[in-house]
């Protein structure tokens, strides 16, 4: 199978993972996926081949030199986003985008338009996986799978590119912030690794958001509507009020590159107890920290008006990478020298979210993220150019190349 073949095999599987199970994996679809991978694996002829109760799938590909060099690791999550169904995707190539609109769903109208993804301009000429518009696609994080067993299968199919020791690892439920949570730095092995798991094509990122998640629990007191008054406490009005003393324009869709924001994702309740839940997002530590006491002194706030009325919970969930890529800065370089071999232009930029990498360079496994090729993940407007596809194999390739050469 080439890299499409094996893609379009693995977003048949339901991974969407689920942080209300308290289970690991989180949804029993990501184990399901990972005992298909570890019997491809065994298939292809790789060493080492471990798969853990928790799903975590790691898998050895030897050197085939002698001379000592740094072991190199690439890591995919199974998981796809809880945000839109992964369930019965079915994807389409769209042979030759010549542009303009693509009907995914004429049923229900659904258009994936330049209009609103201008993005699809820059991919004229070239072959597009798109959804049915029913489901997300799956890119994230399946792209990067695909990409990274493909390019170990060209690597075991030519020898005579000379590469050490590559370790692989597949693990679950990143989409929920926990991918990293048990994985087995010291058993994978690797001296650095990345994760395939970027964007657009050239992507290549070695910073991320601090990230913290925010529950805030209203609690008031009912009374018959006709008999309330200096007696009713209204949680969801109280509530109302929290959410609108935060900053406005410091929400995702008023931010962009450096800019963190405050982002409402859900607000459950009624007269007597309302939750609602934030997550928080800053490239910088100090803005980061900010942000959660700015949250701490409006819950004080609205205590002072509607006394014991109010708590907060705050925990954090991982922070910036690049404190500890910055002192092994040469494994950037690496990238960004594959990719040029590879004929892309590497194009640094923050990651506007969290990766598996961030919370593995903290664990002692340097860890920047590159490309996948895919396109408005996490819903039903997601795509990939398969060209992208090809092209993080080949970079996957290339670094094995260079570590070993240098």
């Amino acid at each position: 199978m080439n890299v499409v073949d094996r893609f379009l095999q693995y977003v048949k599987f339901d991974t969407q993972s689920d942080e209300l199970t308290n289970l690991w994996p989180s949804t029993p679809g990501q184990m399901e996926f990972a005992q298909h991978l570890e019997k491809e694996l065994q298939a292809m002829g790789l060493e080492d081949i471990t798969l853990d109760d928790n799903g975590y799938l790691m898998a050895t590909l030897p050197a085939n030199i002698e001379t000592p060099v740094p072991t190199v690791g690439f890591i995919a999550h199974l998981d796809t986003s809880p945000d839109l169904s992964g369930r019965h995707v079915t994807p389409r190539i769209v042979k030759n985008y010549e542009g303009g609109d693509i009907t995914l769903n004429a049923e229900k109208g659904i258009v994936l338009s330049p209009r609103e993804f201008p993005e699809l301009d820059t991919y004229r000429g070239q072959d597009l996986i798109v959804t049915d518009g029913n489901t997300l696609l799956g890119a994230d994080d399946k792209a990067g799978i695909a990409e990274i067993i493909s390019a170990v299968d060209y690597l075991m199919k030519h020898p005579e590119i000379k590469h050490g020791k590559i370790r692989i690892a597949f693990n679950p439920d990143e989409e929920i912030g926990q991918g990293a949570h048990k994985f087995d730095v010291e058993q994978f092995g690797a001296d650095f690794a990345y994760t395939m798991d970027g964007g657009e094509i050239g992507e290549l990122e070695y910073e991320n958001f601090n990230a913290a998640v925010a529950k805030v629990t209203f609690t008031g007191r009912n009374v018959h509507p006709g008999y309330a008054k200096h007696k009713m406490i209204n949680s969801i009005r109280i509530a109302n009020q929290f959410t609108s003393m935060l900053p406005r324009w410091e929400t995702p869709e008023h931010t962009e590159g450096y800019e963190g924001f405050y982002h409402l994702i859900s607000i459950e309740g009624n007269v007597e107890k309302t939750v609602v839940t934030y997550i928080i997002r800053d490239h910088d530590r100090d803005r980061f920290e900010r942000r959660k006491k700015e949250l701490e002194h409006l819950v004080r706030k609205i205590n002072n008006e509607f006394p014991n009325s109010t708590s907060i919970e705050i925990k954090d969930q991982y922070y910036n990478m690049r404190e500890k890529i910055e002192p092994v800065m040469y494994i950037i370089d690496i990238a960004e020298d594959a990719m040029r071999i590879a004929g892309v232009e590497p194009h640094v930029v923050p990651i506007r979210g969290g990766t598996d990498g961030a919370q593995l360079s903290f664990k002692g496994l340097p860890c920047p993220n590159i490309f996948a090729g895919g396109l408005n993940f996490h819903g039903r407007y997601e795509f990939i150019p398969i060209p992208s596809m090809e092209k993080a194999t080949q970079v996957i390739v290339e670094i094995a190349r260079i570590v070993a050469e240098r």
